[in-house]
């Protein structure tokens, strides 16, 4: 790369969660790259979370698909392309359209999905083309259409900076959407007298900095809203605007009228005097923000859930004015960008349904040779016909279902009964691309062109700063050539994104007047090169704020509110606890990018499972221990977490590890293919599952150079600074501990090898070290290993190591621990936050002072608070 190339730096957005931050990467002469924020974007105005920040260290080619392969075996594209379009059109021959599927992801860029929901819907004449977004979106997107007629969000960022009571529902802002939170507490920080308050069975660390937390029952969040909805009925806080523009009023109210105090208490295990607190906050604040996200989309009730909370909204008429709204954040970069091409199976382009005029509609702009009339199968059904040798013929672009999917196991059996299976991904290395016939190489972020769109409807650019590595080629291409192949070249003649783009905008505007709440036809014409983010809709005639005036997409133009039931309290059967799948901080879905960096992965380096002391000692879980959870036949195998955060009864596990970073970390193999009726979203949040310790009769723990080969009965491994480390277990412990090392770790002549072990304790260590540096260091014993591990980690960078010291497994006194990591952007560990507040930091900012922990994103500032309340509550 020359000196010249190197001064350029590109403004793209970030392709993590749907915050959708404004990126500024600048190649540079030795081939890396420097990310910084784009303090000009208006979504995040400089701010990057910890995950955004670390881009730069996941562009490596390291296990990057960088060619095509068919069974294995390198190819060129023609030879793949013929045959992914020849297959397809063997199965639609012999089948019928309904044989084919196509399961897209968030990842996907706007021109990407565009062009994979023409192919399926208009030629192909099926609609079995779903997204990962069914996953996180989907009950969102019914409950807008049930209440407004539309799939729209009606708030705006800002929102929630000028409101004066936030409410966090079912989502964990401060992890999963960072960048957003903090601009949340930095509004809260300006204005004191706002106030921000949980609702999540969990005391996340969003909960930290909250004027009120309420731990809910799991899925008592439909029976909480509608007893607010009754409360406010009866409180007076209807006003004109639901008279005015809302129909449904009397029933919805009429259905909340038996749900007092006393049975949400019941149905939600909260506390009277929280319950009270909340509606009267409510009640008699008119700028209220009700944010909701992921705990509220992935239930069996999931859309119940969201009109509950709009209803409340549409009585008090707080909707689409400054600081008011429902609100809901999306999971993934470019979710809302998907579901206005209709990538959703139930969904055609542009904001439009199945209906007969809509199908004429849309099958006339495309000269569409044979549109799909009804809607197609969603991700759970289209897996289950797949097993069922109904699906002869799968694409699966940009992401992991035999991780992500519920009833994961069940997924992965089906993949390897299909026929074909066609996988675009940018590495071959995930537990799904495994399975396919062929690969294609897709180009990642950094490599292609397109728009996403935001949580508040924000188009923004993501542009390409790196040539495409290899071979690989942008999906809107690769699916282009494969519907020339089919026969469909005259509809496909796209040679730029920017063509795509432009189609996609006068769809948008097409026959619309004003009907449609998705129009971007004032966009064309527009520099696509130089598109700035911009709010939808953009029409000749811009349009500032939605539903401040009524003006819903309804026939009559005004809002439902609908009559919302409970569901019955959720009691697990005996001996089973709930399980609640999400996120932590640092990593994206099943760590295709994130886990590649060793700075992510430091603050958890293995699956785990919280769970809250009285539970564990029930259960007979020691702190640190393995634990075996089951539902079925499926178990996965993680970490016990003892936390006083998780609520009794239930335990919680995130769902990023894969087969490919730990032995038994699949999560969402224990989660039940459980849907809601109306959005058919999965139910992630709420299977039954057995929690019991997970036998084993030796612990280990390991650092290295090079990644071990790891085989024994429990293993999980993630990246270090300058080499590996990983988690181990034993059923039975190794014969000849030389000859097992030496079979695994990739060691020669020179590498010295020596161990130290304690016959009481039946603890032992192991090094290797070669020229004074530090090769290998594995520690083994019959209790989870006591042992400094984010300073042994660091001794693979040092020059000269001191053998003795690595054998004890922890610096001497000159050399503190830090602990594990809290602040993943400056190496800060946990130790030396409390050292700083012991030593008189009362805050967060003073502790950032003291150790650049929580000075950069922000991400960490809660889990800081946090430590400072733990502090004080021990002094």
């Amino acid at each position: 790369m020359t000196q010249a190339a190197a001064a350029i730096t590109v403004r793209t957005t970030c392709p993590y969660c749907g915050v959708g931050c404004g990126i500024l990467a600048t190649p540079q002469a030795d081939g890396s790259v420097a990310i910084a924020g784009d303090p000009g974007h208006p979504a995040n105005f400089g701010r990057l979370c910890s995950k955004g920040t670390a881009l730069g260290e996941t562009l490596s080619l390291t296990d990057r698909l960088l060619r095509p392969r068919i069974e294995g075996r390198e190819a060129h594209w023609d030879e793949a392309l013929d045959l992914v379009a020849g297959r397809f059109r063997e199965a639609i021959q012999a089948f019928g359209p309904d044989s084919v599927a196509i399961y897209g992801s968030g990842q996907l860029l706007t021109e990407d999905y565009y062009v994979a929901n023409k192919l399926m819907k208009g030629f192909v004449g099926s609609a079995n083309i779903d997204t990962n977004s069914r996953l996180c979106m989907a009950s969102s997107v019914a409950g807008h259409k049930r209440a407004f007629g539309s799939d729209t969000v009606p708030g705006n960022y800002e929102d929630l900076e000028a409101a004066d009571l936030v409410v966090l529902v079912g989502s964990n802002l401060a992890w999963c959407h960072p960048v957003l939170h903090q601009r949340l507490l930095a509004a809260k920080a300006r204005r004191p007298q706002m106030r921000i308050m949980l609702i999540d069975p969990r005391r996340t660390v969003s909960a930290e900095l909250t004027d009120l937390h309420l731990p809910i029952q799991p899925d008592g969040d439909i029976a909480l809203f509608v007893g607010l909805l009754r409360h406010l009925a009866a409180a007076g806080a209807a006003t004109d605007f639901a008279s005015k523009y809302v129909v449904g009023t009397d029933g919805a109210v009429a259905a909340a009228a038996a749900w007092d105090i006393a049975r949400v208490t019941e149905a939600t295990g909260l506390a009277p005097t929280d319950l009270e607190t909340f509606y009267r906050w409510f009640a008699e604040t008119e700028r209220v923000v009700t944010v909701y996200s992921q705990g509220v989309n992935q239930s069996a009730t999931g859309t119940d859930k969201v009109n509950a909370i709009i209803n409340c909204h549409l009585l008090t008429g707080r909707i689409g004015r400054p600081g008011m709204g429902p609100f809901s954040v999306t999971g993934q970069p470019n979710a809302m960008g998907g579901r206005e091409v209709g990538g959703l199976a139930n969904m055609l382009a542009a904001h439009m349904d199945f209906s007969p005029e809509t199908i004429e509609r849309v099958g006339r702009f495309w000269k569409a040779e044979r549109m799909a009339e009804t809607p197609g199968l969603g991700a759970v059904d289209l897996f289950a016909a797949m097993a069922a040798g109904r699906i002869k013929a799968v694409w699966i672009m940009g992401t992991n279902p035999v991780v992500s999917m519920p009833d994961a196991d069940a997924v992965r059996d089906a993949l390897k009964a299909c026929p074909f299976v066609v996988v675009s991904d940018m590495t071959e290395r995930t537990d799904s691309a495994q399975l396919a016939h062929v690969l294609l190489p897709a180009a990642p972020w950094g490599e292609k062109d397109g728009t996403v769109t935001n949580s508040e409807r924000r188009i923004s650019r993501q542009r390409a700063f790196l040539a495409p590595a290899g071979q690989a080629k942008p999906d809107w291409w690769i699916i282009t050539q494969v519907a020339r192949r089919m026969g469909f070249g005259a509809a496909f003649p796209y040679e730029t994104p920017a063509e795509i783009f432009a189609e996609h905008a006068r769809l948008s505007g097409f026959e619309n007047e004003g009907r449609r709440d998705f129009d971007i036809s004032g966009l064309l014409g527009e520099n696509y090169d130089l598109l700035e983010p911009v709010q939808w809709p953009v029409r000749e005639k811009s349009v500032e704020r939605l539903f401040a005036d009524g003006g819903f997409y309804t026939p009559d133009g005004k809002a439902r509110m609908l009559p919302i039931e409970p569901p019955p309290v959720l009691n697990p059967a005996p001996g089973r606890m709930v399980l609640n799948t999400g996120r932590v901080r640092d990593h994206w879905h099943t760590m295709t990018r994130t886990g590649k960096t060793a700075r992510l992965s430091a603050h958890y380096a293995e699956p785990f499972v919280e769970i809250h002391p009285e539970d564990a000692r029930r259960l007979n879980i020691r702190k640190a221990s393995l634990v075996r959870l089951a539902r079925g036949d499926s178990e996965t195998v993680v970490r016990a977490l003892l936390s006083e955060r998780q609520r009794k009864g239930s335990v919680f596990a995130p769902m990023h590890w894969t087969g490919q970073f730990a032995s038994k970390g699949r999560i969402d193999a224990l989660v039940a293919a459980k849907v809601d009726p109306v959005s058919a979203q999965p139910a992630l949040k709420m299977s039954e599952v057995t929690v019991e310790p997970w036998r084993t009769s030796l612990y280990g723990f390991f650092v290295a150079l090079e990644r071990p080969r790891l085989d024994t009965d429990y293993w999980a491994w993630a990246p270090a600074p300058r080499g590996t480390r990983g988690e181990l277990a034993w059923r039975a412990e190794p014969a000849d501990w030389s000859a097992w090392i030496g079979e695994r770790f990739h060691l020669d002549a020179k590498t010295k090898m020596s161990s130290v072990g304690d016959p009481r304790s039946g603890r032992r260590s192991f090094a290797g070290i070669r020229h004074g540096q530090l090769v290998f260091a594995l520690f083994v014993s019959p209790d989870p290993v006591p042992v400094a591990r984010e300073w042994i980690v660091g001794q693979l960078s040092v020059e000269k190591v001191d053998g003795l010291k690595i054998l004890a497994g922890r610096p001497g006194a000159d050399m503190p621990d830090s602990g594990p990591i809290v602040c993943a952007c400056h190496a800060v560990g946990r130790n030396v936050i409390r050292e700083a507040i012991r030593r008189g930091c009362p805050d967060v900012d003073a502790v950032g002072a003291a150790t650049k922990a929580g000075t950069n994103c922000g991400a960490c500032r809660t889990e800081i608070a946090s430590l400072i309340r733990s502090e004080a509550i021990l002094t």
